[in-house]
């Protein structure tokens, strides 16, 4: 990642953390709960396992992961917004298999084949130098383990495609401005969907950085997609 770039998005969480999840659900419609649910039900890992979830945010996927997954298995999530991982925090209460660290997902604190399934949920858009950092998370698996990648996407040409566009970039600024003390969030959030390479030039990023078998399924009508990759 470009060292001008990251300031920039990791303060751009830190202001817009008190208010993360209230605004993911009212500009997803709650959608980002079910796509979430999706992600984890296509993940395999063993009992007991490990999962690491970069870009881990308010702890939204490690408590989606136990829920499913069960208490055999230990979650990891990794943030480089400190502000993020506080609301995270009060939301983990109790749960003693959830361990949240702030951190660089470029220099993630773990041995080399430590985790059966690494995800990133809404964040490898905000990283420039994206195969960089999938081999990264290839290193990180286990052999046979599984990255699971989920993250907006644009709807095909169209009638739903206007309307997206328009949704994203005048009535999501909108509400951002109403409701966050960082306008530029919601400007910056459509700017980097837009510009997020296409389903199969990832998939091949992917591929480059050394997954195999490289999946991806397009989720309500397109507007977000989840990939998946397996280490052999």
């Amino acid at each position: 990642m470009k060292n001008t770039e990251l300031p920039f998005i990791r303060d751009m969480f830190e202001a817009i953390a008190p208010r993360y999840d209230l605004l993911n659900r009212l500009l997803s419609l709650r959608q980002d709960v079910s796509w979430r649910r999706i992600m984890v039900s296509e993940m395999n890992v063993p009992d007991p396992g490990a999962v690491l979830d970069a870009a881990c945010g308010t702890a939204d996927v490690p408590l989606e992961i136990l829920r499913q997954k069960g208490p055999g298995v230990k979650v990891f999530g990794l943030d480089f917004s400190p502000g993020m991982l506080i609301p995270a925090k009060n939301k983990i209460t109790g749960s003693a298999n959830i361990h949240l660290i702030a951190g660089n997902a470029f220099h993630p604190p773990f041995r080399p084949e430590t985790f059966d399934a690494v995800t990133i949920a809404f964040g490898i858009r905000n990283i420039a130098d994206r195969l960089s950092v999938l081999k990264i998370f290839y290193e990180a698996l286990k052999p046979g383990g599984m990255l699971l990648v989920l993250e907006l996407a644009t709807p095909p040409e169209g009638f739903l495609m206007s309307l997206y566009l328009f949704y994203f970039k005048k009535v999501l600024p909108l509400i951002g401005r109403l409701l966050s003390e960082n306008p530029d969030a919601y400007q910056y959030l459509p700017d980097s969907v837009v510009s997020f390479p296409r389903a199969s030039v990832f998939a091949e990023t992917m591929c480059k950085a050394g997954f195999s078998d490289v999946k991806w399924q397009k989720l309500t009508m397109g507007i977000a997609t989840l990939y998946a990759g397996n280490k052999e």
